[in-house]
């Protein structure tokens, strides 16, 4: 799916939410004097699935071994695992070859390797690096690092009040002088799926690599990086629920192979000698170091649990979530909705007249209801809507209507109390 509305698809009779639910142990706890957690910060990290859980504790039971670098049991069992994800990433993303699934820590370590690779190589003094007016900070801070080291300029796509990208000035940003485009595919913000199919084409027509921040699409669409015809897409396990400390990023086999390597030490080497190092074959020069092996191993589990589930099902789910919480934050006098995009998944970002963001989620906490405040990582974004921050709802193929409605009837309680 990219960046097309999936609200005219069927939820399928077999999406059975309360039996989804029983494979999240977290969702069935009680906290903060014995009330119903009612989890809504998944766009920050999801919950695992217990078979993701198993996965990991197996892995420290029964195979716990390095990988690629012995012949006993252990580390056969081990590698073999380790590169079946790899395998299964492949399939997630369609991407046409193994070579092109690099492991990392997680979206944020992606970019940064880009950047600092792909980016020290290509880009020199004048040159001009594209980015958006919503990206979140790990997509923004890499390109500064790299333009003020290198001379070059970061320029920005503007925005409407809807929060969507505005196109034609985009256009009007690209030139000889652009090398990069990096983007994020949705906002983990104001939940806006960008136009990605259409800021990948025109950046190609000036032979420009784009990089997609997919951190908050992963768990939502279906991924094609083949027919987005990306350069690079990056995504972290935990927002897909999978483990922490592990994701993904995929690049172009040929841009990979030309690119020299981000860290040195262990697995990206072929030889060395004090004198030279030959680095090792893709993907491996780009993973130096003993990797996250349990939870590269688990990652595969979380990511064939939605696979099973089915991404059409899944966003049908949340689509008709997010228009049913939509509608009833909507009602709810003083409280605005910051990012309406027409095109969005399940993220409400809401501010309260009179009433501080973190004011709300704290008193939100005592109700059991986990929501994020702040400014999400996205300050330039709060400057742009003129905010400090907000409180921000985010929603999962788990969550149910009946917790929209408590945390609608948290947030009267909230104005209740201020007034």
């Amino acid at each position: 799916m990219n960046a097309v509305s999936s609200n005219n698809i069927k939820k399928p009779k077999t999406f059975d939410v309360n039996k989804i639910r029983a494979d999240f142990p977290i969702l069935n706890q009680r906290i903060r004097d014995d009330k119903q957690l009612v989890y809504l910060d998944n766009a920050a990290t999801s919950q695992k699935p217990k078979i993701v859980i198993d996965t990991i504790n197996n892995y420290y039971n029964k195979i716990n071994a390095n990988v690629h670098r012995g012949i006993h049991c252990l580390s056969e069992a081990a590698t073999h695992d380790f590169e079946e994800t790899r395998e299964t990433v492949k399939n997630f993303l369609n991407a046409s070859a193994i070579e092109e699934i690099i492991y990392v820590k997680g979206t944020t370590e992606g970019i940064n390797l880009v950047a600092s690779s792909y980016g020290r190589k290509n880009i020199k003094k004048g040159d001009e690096v594209v980015i958006s007016a919503m990206e979140h900070h790990s997509n923004i801070v890499p390109w500064q690092i790299l333009c003020e080291e290198k001379g070059a300029k970061l320029k920005i796509i503007p925005i409407n009040d809807d929060g969507e990208i505005l196109i034609e000035e985009y256009e009007k940003l690209l030139s000889e002088k652009t090398k990069f485009v990096s983007i994020n595919h949705i906002s983990n913000t104001l939940g806006t799926i960008n136009p990605v199919k259409k800021v990948i084409e025109s950046a190609h027509k000036f032979g420009v690599p784009v990089l997609l921040d997919g951190a908050q699409a992963a768990p939502h669409l279906t991924i094609d990086v083949q027919e987005l015809d990306c350069d690079f897409f990056v995504f972290s396990g935990h927002k897909a629920y999978g483990p922490t400390g592990i994701g993904v990023l995929y690049g172009k086999k040929e841009l990979l192979e030309a690119m020299p390597p981000y860290q040195g030490g262990g697995e990206m080497i072929d030889e060395v000698t004090f004198e030279k190092t030959t680095y090792n074959d893709l993907p491996y020069k780009f993973e130096a170091g003993t990797p996250n092996i349990a939870d590269a191993i688990a990652l595969k589990q979380a990511l064939e649990y939605t696979e099973k589930l089915g991404k059409e099902a899944i966003s049908a789910y949340e689509d008709e979530l997010l228009k049913y919480a939509t509608e009833a934050l909507q009602d709810i006098k003083g409280l605005k909705i910051i990012g309406t995009a027409k095109e969005k998944v399940s993220v409400i970002s809401f501010v309260l007249d009179g009433i501080h963001h973190q004011d709300a989620g704290i008193l939100l906490d005592a109700e059991g209801i986990a929501v994020r405040t702040g400014h999400h990582c996205t300050m330039p974004l709060m400057d742009r809507f003129n905010i400090s921050g907000t409180a921000r709802a985010s929603f999962a193929f788990y969550n149910t209507k009946s917790e929209v409605d408590l945390l609608v009837e948290g947030i009267y309680k909230v104005i209740k109390m201020f007034k």
